[in-house]
C-alpha cells in the first residue's frame, strides 16, 4: 500500500502538524500489448489506469499531444526516447489507428 505523507502548516500552538494519508494500491492494469510495461512504469506515477482507459478512443496525434503535455506542462519524468513507443501503445490499446 502506498503511503503519502502530506505536511500541512497548521497554526496550532505555533507548530506544524503531520498528516498521514494511506492511499489504496493501484488495482487496475493496462491492456496487454507491446508497450504496456512502459505505460505501467511511466503513466502510473501520476494517475490511475482508469484515467487512460476512460478516455474516448482518439488517434495517435491526440496521444502524442497528451504525452507532450504531461512531460512539458506537468513535468512527467518520462524520457524523450520512450514517448514514441508510449504513443504507439496508447493508440493501439486505447485509440483509433
Amino acid at each position: 500500500m502506498k503511503a503519502l505523507l502530506l505536511f500541512l502548516s497548521v497554526v496550532v500552538s505555533g507548530g506544524a502538524a503531520e498528516v498521514k494519508i494511506d492511499l489504496p494500491a493501484e488495482a487496475g492494469t493496462f491492456k496487454t500489448g507491446k508497450g504496456a510495461e512502459l505505460a505501467q512504469a511511466h503513466c502510473l506515477i501520476c494517475h490511475s489506469v482508469e484515467y487512460v482507459s476512460t478516455q474516448p478512443p482518439m488517434p495517435r496525434k491526440f496521444w502524442e499531444a497528451t504525452l507532450k503535455k504531461m512531460k512539458e506542462k506537468f513535468a512527467a519524468p518520462t524520457p524523450d526516447e520512450a514517448l514514441p513507443a508510449l504513443a504507439e501503445y496508447l493508440t493501439m490499446a486505447y485509440g483509433t489507428p
